[in-house]
C-alpha cells in the first residue's frame, strides 16, 4: 500500500464534513491506500492552524496555492464558497492532482465546461459532492427502477426545500449573490437535479418559473442596513426526460418546517416509490395489486450499509453518506469503480440548471441542447 496525502481547502461546515469522512473511511473500509491528512488551508491562517490541529492535519496553510503546491498532497478537496471552485480546481488540475470539489461545480456554465474539459485533458480523477446519491437506499431505488419493478417510468415529482432563509430578517450571505451561484436552485436544487439524472437519465427540455420573495435582507445579523437580493428564493420547473417520462421540480429555502427535504416520488406503469432525505434510511414502495405503500428499511444487505451497522433499522446519517462518497473516490483513484459524479456529469447538472434559469427568464420551454 502507498500513502495518499489529503489536502483540504476550507474550514466551514463542509470542511469539517470532509475531514470527518477522510478520518472515518479508513475505519469503515479496507482501502488500497493509507490516507494521510497532509495539509489544510484557510484564508485565515489562525483558523487554518486551529482546525488543522483539531482535525488531525499535519500542516496548515494560509494560502490555498501553497497547499496545491505542497508535495505531500496528492488529492485536493475543495469546500470553499462557490466562486472559488474554478480557480482552485483549475490550479489543482494544472498540477496533475485529482480534485474532490463541493457542489455546485462552478458559478456559471462556461467555468463548469472549462473545468470538465481540463480534467479530461489532464486525465485526473474528479468527483463532486453530490453525496446523497451514495445512500444505500438510493442504490436500492435505482435498482428497482432499472430492473423494471416499477414498469415503464412515467413521472417524477421532486422537491428540495429547507427553511434557513424563511425569515426575511435572515442576513445576507455569499449565497445571496448571483456571481457566487447563489439562490435556492444552485444551493439546494442542484442536488435534486443530480438525483433526477442519477435515477432517470437525461432531461431533454424544461419550462420554469423563479421568484425572489424577499428582495432585501439585512447586511448582517441585527443590522439596519439592507442589501438588495436578486437570486431566487424558490424555483419550480416542468421536466421532459429523454425516456419519455414527465416530471416536476421545485427548490425553496423559504418553506417553514423543512430542514433537509430532498424528496421524490417516481411512478411507473407497475408501481410507485417515494423517498425523503429527512427519513433517509427508508423507501416507500407500492406495486400493482397492493392497496397501499410498504416501508423498506435500509440494512446490511445493501452495499455500503454493513460497513457502519450489522442490522437494519439502526440508521445511517449525513456523515456516513459523506464517508461512502469518499470511499468511492478513493477506490476510483485506485482504478476500481466508476460510480459517483465526476466533473463531466456535474457539468451536465449545471447545464440543466442553466436551461431552467433560461426557461424562467424567457418564459418558454427550453431544450437543454440549446445551452
Amino acid at each position: 500500500m502507498r500513502e495518499l496525502g489529503i489536502g483540504l481547502i476550507g474550514t466551514g461546515f463542509m470542511g469539517r464534513a470532509h475531514a470527518l469522512a477522510f478520518r472515518n473511511v479508513s475505519a469503515a473500509f479496507e482501502l488500497p491506500f493509507t490516507l494521510r491528512l497532509a495539509a489544510l488551508a484557510d484564508a485565515d491562517p489562525v483558523r487554518a492552524q486551529a482546525c488543522a490541529t483539531a482535525w488531525g492535519f499535519e500542516q496548515a496553510h494560509g494560502d490555498w496555492q501553497q497547499l496545491i503546491d505542497d508535495p505531500r498532497v496528492n488529492l485536493i478537496a475543495i469546500t470553499t464558497p462557490n466562486h472559488l471552485h474554478y480557480p482552485m480546481a483549475m490550479a489543482a488540475i494544472a498540477a496533475g492532482k485529482p480534485v474532490y470539489c463541493e457542489k455546485p461545480l462552478a458559478v456559471n456554465l462556461e467555468q463548469a465546461n472549462a473545468m470538465h474539459l481540463a480534467a479530461r485533458h489532464a486525465g485526473v480523477v474528479t468527483r463532486v459532492g453530490y453525496n446523497y446519491q451514495h445512500n444505500p437506499i438510493i442504490g436500492l431505488a435505482r435498482e428497482l427502477i432499472l430492473n423494471g419493478s416499477l414498469g415503464e417510468i412515467i413521472s417524477f415529482q421532486g422537491e428540495f426545500s429547507e427553511d434557513f432563509m424563511a425569515d426575511p430578517a435572515s442576513p445576507w450571505s455569499w449565497r445571496c449573490e448571483t456571481e457566487h451561484a447563489g439562490g435556492a436552485l444552485a444551493d439546494l436544487g442542484s442536488h435534486l437535479l443530480a438525483m433526477a439524472r442519477h435515477l432517470l437519465g437525461n432531461v431533454e427540455s424544461v419550462c420554469a418559473d423563479a421568484q425572489t420573495v424577499h428582495r432585501q435582507r439585512p447586511a448582517m445579523a441585527g443590522s439596519q442596513d439592507q442589501r438588495s437580493i436578486a437570486v431566487d428564493d424558490q424555483t419550480h420547473a416542468l421536466l421532459r426526460f429523454a425516456s419519455g417520462a414527465r416530471g416536476t421540480f421545485s427548490s425553496s429555502w423559504l418553506k417553514h418546517g423543512y430542514k433537509n427535504h430532498l424528496s421524490f416520488e417516481i411512478s411507473g406503469t407497475r408501481g410507485t416509490l417515494t423517498f425523503d432525505q429527512e427519513r433517509l434510511n427508508e423507501l416507500r414502495l407500492c406495486r400493482v395489486g397492493q392497496d397501499g405503500f410498504q416501508r423498506l428499511l435500509a440494512g446490511p444487505n445493501l452495499p455500503g450499509y454493513a460497513a457502519f451497522s450489522p442490522a437494519p433499522g439502526h440508521q445511517l446519517g449525513y456523515n456516513e453518506l459523506k464517508t461512502l462518497e469518499v470511499h468511492e473516490l478513493v477506490m476510483a483513484l485506485a482504478g476500481h469503480g466508476q460510480a459517483g459524479t465526476d466533473f463531466e456529469e456535474a457539468f451536465e447538472v449545471e447545464r440543466l440548471a442553466t436551461a431552467i434559469r433560461l426557461a424562467a427568464r424567457e418564459r418558454r420551454w427550453v431544450d437543454v441542447s440549446e445551452v
